[in-house]
This record gives structure tokens, C-alpha cells and sequence, in this order.
């Protein structure tokens, strides 16, 4: 229980910090140098992180076990990040830019819950959705 009550704290807070950055970054700055400086940090925090994960393989062996996601996920977190220091840029608002971004998210995960990892698919999620697109609506009125 504390495992799935924590890890959702630590999304919270590092989606605080996250938000705060991108909407803080310069806008004078190049959005890549800055990527490249937050890659660089993430990296030698991962590699600090590795010396404390208890596990049976070393470094270079726990590669093995790696596929093709880890690339993928690469490419994603680029494109999330860049595009969030965009649409700061662009003039979203903090908390509606990303209010936004994570409500279509959710609605375009359900089918691929359902699809494709056989998540349920009820009365609550269709109200749910429904609550979604209409807060959308009222969010972005002007």
C-alpha cells in the first residue's frame, strides 16, 4: 500500500517541479540546449540512483534485459518536453495548458486501455469522459 500511495506523490510533486521549469525556462534560451542540460543531469542522477537499486546484475549487464521501449520512451519524453516549453511559449496558461494536455491524454488512453491491455470499460468511464469533454469546453471558453 505504501508503494501505491507513494509513487503517485512522487508524480505529483515531480509534475509540480516539471511544470514549473518548462513555464520558467528562458524564452531566449534554445529549447534543445536546455533539454540537453536536463538529459545530462537526469542522466548522472540515474547513474548515482543505479548504485542504490539492489539487484543481481551489474551495470552493464542489466542492459540485457532492455527492448525497444527504452528508445521509444526517449523520443517521447524529448517530444513532451519541447512541446510543453512550446506551448508555454505559445501563452498557456500553467494550469490550463497542462489541465488541457492531461485530460485529451486521458481520453486518448481509454481506447488504448481497452484495446489493447483489456482495462474495463464502463458507465463510470463514459460519465467520466463526458465530465472531461465538457470541462474541456468550459476551460477553453473565452
Amino acid at each position: 500500500m505504501f508503494m501505491y500511495v507513494f509513487s503517485i506523490v512522487i508524480i505529483v510533486v515531480s509534475n509540480i517541479f516539471y511544470t514549473i521549469c518548462s513555464k520558467s525556462t528562458p524564452e531566449k534560451a534554445n529549447p534543445f540546449s536546455s533539454l540537453f542540460v536536463t538529459y545530462l543531469t537526469g542522466a548522472i542522477i540515474t547513474i548515482i540512483a543505479f548504485k542504490f537499486y539492489k539487484t543481481d546484475k551489474g551495470f552493464f549487464q542489466s542492459f540485457e534485459d532492455l527492448n525497444w521501449t527504452s528508445i521509444v520512451l526517449g523520443f517521447a519524453v524529448v517530444g513532451l518536453e519541447f512541446g510543453y516549453m512550446m506551448a508555454y511559449r505559445a501563452g498557456w496558461n500553467i494550469g490550463t495548458g497542462s489541465l488541457v494536455a492531461n485530460i485529451l491524454l486521458a481520453l486518448m488512453l481509454i481506447p488504448i486501455g481497452v484495446l489493447f491491455y483489456k482495462e474495463g470499460f464502463g458507465i463510470n468511464k463514459i460519465l467520466g469522459i463526458s465530465f472531461c469533454i465538457i470541462g474541456l469546453i468550459f476551460i477553453n471558453k473565452r
